[in-house]
């Protein structure tokens, strides 16, 4: 492949995704709000631009085969906080894409846009949207602007509903632990299959408990091998009985499914000291 642009370079997951995307193409460009990254490889630019700026997306994606979208705000916040990175940032992206006849975007998604629905409901990619924030809220309108643009201007997406991508420390993540390994495997696919349309895919591991239904996204080749079984006997003897009754226990959106709108739901993930953010 020619070029790729990856957004969002600077946060935690795109630090992941650059060195094998890097190795994908001739000319990779990585891009974020951030003065810098580093440890830029041979082949790799790097751009500082505004996702809410649509001159600029227009500008970073000239000349692009395919932008891989992880740029945004990634947590729930008040409304004001995510319109323009999260909402409006995302049609500069797919409008920039167009204008410069990419053949896809591969976007970051997230559970959260279906984090109302019940985890023993165990759903599959054509559910429909039940947001649990209004950072949920964001991912649909993504979702749905990716479709729009599908079926009326010819772009491909691949959605990627990313469940958690961070080390398993607590009850949820035994179903819905999506390894590093793994994430980069799901982009990898999302880049390299001829023929994508509009296609949405959950970002999670071959956990024996994933409470998500990937069967649908077969023709993206995505195989996780990484479990997150191995850690659920050292996690559930240190959590101890759950409230049956509590969203976060019993929601898709786990804290997300919990907190009043415009508050924080990482806040309440017991991530690792090794993990920053992001659901």
């Amino acid at each position: 492949m020619k070029k790729i642009v990856l957004t969002g370079a600077a946060g935690r997951l795109g630090s992941y995704l650059r060195e094998p995307l890097s190795k994908l193409c001739n000319e990779f460009v990585s891009s974020d709000i951030a003065d810098s990254v580093s440890n830029l490889a041979t082949n790799e630019t790097y751009v500082q631009a505004d996702i809410t700026n649509l001159d600029a997306m227009v500008a970073l994606l000239e000349g692009a085969d395919m932008v891989v979208h992880f740029g945004a705000i990634g947590d729930e916040a008040p409304m004001d906080v995510l319109w323009g990175p999260n909402f409006y940032g995302a049609y500069t992206v797919w409008e920039a894409a167009y204008r410069n006849k990419l053949r896809r975007v591969v976007y970051a998604s997230s559970i959260h846009a279906v984090g109302m629905h019940k985890k023993t409901d165990f759903i599959g990619i054509d559910a429909p949207h039940k947001p649990d924030t209004f950072y949920g809220l964001a991912k649909c309108f993504a979702e749905d602007l990716a479709s729009l643009y599908w079926d009326k201007r010819g772009l491909e997406s691949v959605c990627m509903r990313i469940l958690s991508c961070a080390q398993p420390t607590n009850s949820r993540a035994v179903g819905t632990w999506l390894s590093y390994d793994d994430l980069i495997h799901m982009v990898e696919g999302a880049i390299t299959t001829p023929i994508t349309g509009f296609s949405v895919v959950y970002g999670v591991s071959n956990n024996d408990r994933a409470p998500v239904d990937n069967a649908k996204a077969q023709h993206l080749g995505y195989r996780p091998k990484d479990n997150a079984e191995e850690f659920a006997k050292e996690i559930y003897a240190a959590e101890g009985p759950l409230d049956p009754h509590d969203p976060a226990n019993t929601h898709h959106g786990g804290p997300f499914a919990a907190v009043e709108l415009g508050n924080s739901g990482v806040a309440h993930l017991n991530l690792s000291t090794d993990d920053t953010g992001k659901e």
